[in-house]
C-alpha cells in the first residue's frame, strides 16, 4: 500500500500535485511519501506483536538525512553497512546506540567510529573481523558487542545478486561451523557476545524462505542464549515490494481482487509465519529491512525529450538515465512508468522507454505500452524509493537528480539538484599538465 494515487487525471503524492514538483524542482526528481513509510513502519511492527522487536532500517536502500530522520523519529535504529553511514545517522540527529553495523569488510577506522558513538552491535562476517574488532576495542579499552552473522544455506528464491544466505555467497559463517566461531569469540578479551544474525536476501516474495531459515537458525540461539546469555535474535530483512501493478497495489480494491494464494507478502502474513516460530526464544529480535520500508514510497519524475520512431521499433527518449536509476540495467529490473497526466482519449504507445546516456543499456524497458506523450510531458517511475538515488552516479557528467519529501498537502526540498561546479570541486590539474 502506498500513497501515490490520481486524483482526476493528475497523479498525486498524497495530497500533493507531482507536476507541480516538476514544475518548481525540475526533472530527474525523486519524490517520497512521508506517510507512506510511516505506514510500512507501523505495519512491520504490528504485525510482530507479542514479540520485544526493534527495527533497524537497511538505509543502503535509501540514506537521504531526512528520510533517516523520518524513519528516527518513528522509533527506527539503523543497519548500517559502512563508516559513512554511521556518519550520516549522527548528520540526520539519529541515535546510533539501536543501531547495527554489518558487512563483510569493515576497516579499522569503521569499527573505531561505531565503538565511540556506542552502537549496539556489530554483525561479525568471518573470524578475521572478529579478531579485528577485538583490537580496535582494546586499543579503545571497551568491549564490542558483537553477533555473529549465520549463513543457513537457504535459498531464497531471488535475483543472483542480491542473495545472500546460500553457502555460496560471501556473507556469513555456515552454521555447521558457528558454534566453533563463537567459542573462539568468547575467548576474545574486549569482545561481549550479545547476540546472532542472518540475513538471506531481499525482494523475497514468499514467506516459505524466512521461516526455513528461522527453523533452522532458531534451535541455535536458544543453545547460545542457554551458554552465552545472548539478549536478542536478528532475523535480517529482505521482504519485497510490488513493482508490477505497481500504482494499483496503493489501492484497497487492488489487493481484494488478487486470489489468496497470488498475493504479495505483507507484514501480516510474514508476522503470523514468524511469530510463533520465535516467540518460546524470549530473546529480543532485530529486524532489517530497507526495500520494504522504502520502494514504494517513492518515484522518479521525468520529462520526455521526444519518441524517435524507427523501423518497426519506437523509442521513448525521457530525461532520466541509467545513472538515476540504475536498477533496469543492473539487474533487468521492472519499473511501472506511468504519465502524470492520464487521458483516456489518447491511443496506447508500444516503445522502448530509454535514457539520453550513450549506451544501449541505458534502457527502462522494452516495449512497453504507455498512454500516447509528447515532448515536455512527465512521467512517473513507480516504486524507486528503495536503492534509486542511493545507486546513482555521474555516469556521463550529469548531475545528481533532487530529493523531495512530501508529507499531506506539503512538500520540501531535502537535496538540492547537484550544480556541475559541485560534481568538479575535489578535482584538479596537477602543476605538470599546465
Amino acid at each position: 500500500m502506498h500513497h501515490f494515487q490520481y486524483s482526476g487525471p493528475t497523479l498525486h503524492c498524497e495530497s500533493v500535485e507531482l507536476a507541480a514538483v516538476a514544475k518548481l524542482y525540475g526533472t530527474p526528481t525523486y519524490v517520497y511519501s512521508a506517510a507512506t513509510m510511516a505506514d510500512n513502519y507501523t505495519r512491520l511492527a504490528r504485525g510482530l506483536a507479542g514479540l520485544d522487536v526493534q527495527l533497524c532500517f537497511a538505509m543502503k536502500a535509501n540514506s537521504n538525512i531526512a528520510v533517516l530522520r523520518h524513519f528516527a523519529n518513528l522509533g527506527a535504529g539503523f543497519d548500517l553497512v559502512s563508516g559513512g553511514e554511521i556518519r550520516r545517522v549522527l548528520a540526520a540527529g539519529a541515535n546510533v546506540r539501536s543501531s547495527v553495523f554489518a558487512g563483510v569488510g569493515k576497516s579499522e577506522a569503521e569499527i573505531r567510529l561505531a565503538l565511540e558513538n556506542g552502537i549496539f552491535a556489530f554483525h561479525v562476517e568471518s573470524e578475521p573481523e572478529l579478531a579485528r574488532i577485538n583490537h580496535v576495542a582494546g586499543t579503545l579499552g571497551v568491549k564490542a558487542p558483537i553477533a555473529i552473522r549465520i549463513n543457513p544455506d537457504v535459498d531464497a528464491h531471488t535475483h543472483a545478486k542480491i542473495t545472500t544466505g546460500k553457502s555460496g555467497n560471501k556473507f556469513g559463517i555456515p552454521l555447521k561451523h558457528a558454534a566453533a566461531a563463537y567459542e573462539a569469540a568468547a575467548k576474545y578479551p574486549h569482545i561481549a557476545i550479545k547476540g546472532v544474525q542472518m540475513h538471506i536476501g531481499s525482494q523475497l516474495t514468499s514467506v516459505a524462505p524466512f521461516v526455513e531459515a528461522v527453523e533452522k537458525v532458531a534451535p541455535f540461539a536458544a543453545e547460545l542464549k542457554a551458554k552465552y546469555g545472548i539478549t536478542y535474535f536478528s532475523i535480517g530483512g529482505g521482504m519485497g515490494i510490488v513493482y508490477k501493478d505497481a500504482l494499483a497495489s496503493g489501492e484497497q480494491a487492488w489487493w481484494d481482487a488478487q486470489p489468496i494464494e497470488q498475493r504479495p507478502l505483507t507484514p501480516e502474513t510474514y508476522g503470523a509465519a514468524l511469530v510463533p516460530l520465535l516467540q518460546p526464544l524470549g530473546l529480543k529480535i532485530l529486524l532489517e529491512h530497507g526495500r520494504f520500508m522504502v520502494g514504494n514510497a517513492g518515484v522518479l519524475l521525468s520529462r520526455v525529450e521526444h519518441l524517435k520512431r524507427g523501423a518497426g521499433k519506437n523509442f521513448l527518449i525521457v530525461d532520466a538515465a541509467m545513472n538515476d536509476l540504475v536498477r533496469p540495467a543492473m539487474y533487468d529490473s521492472y519499473h511501472e512508468i506511468v504519465p502524470l497526466h492520464r487521458d483516456s482519449s489518447r491511443r496506447a504507445l508500444v516503445a522502448d522507454i530509454v535514457g539520453p546516456i550513450c549506451e544501449s543499456g541505458d534502457c527502462f524497458a522494452k516495449d512497453r505500452q504507455i498512454q500516447e506523450v509528447g515532448e515536455g510531458e512527465l512521467v512517473a517511475f513507480m516504486s524507486a524509493g528503495a536503492y534509486g538515488y542511493s545507486m546513482a552516479n555521474r555516469y556521463n557528467t550529469r548531475p545528481m537528480a533532487a530529493e523531495v519529501l512530501v508529507k499531506g498537502s506539503t512538500f520540501e526540498l531535502i537535496n538540492a539538484r547537484e550544480t556541475f561546479e559541485q560534481m568538479i570541486a575535489g578535482e584538479k590539474i596537477p602543476a605538470f599538465l599546465k
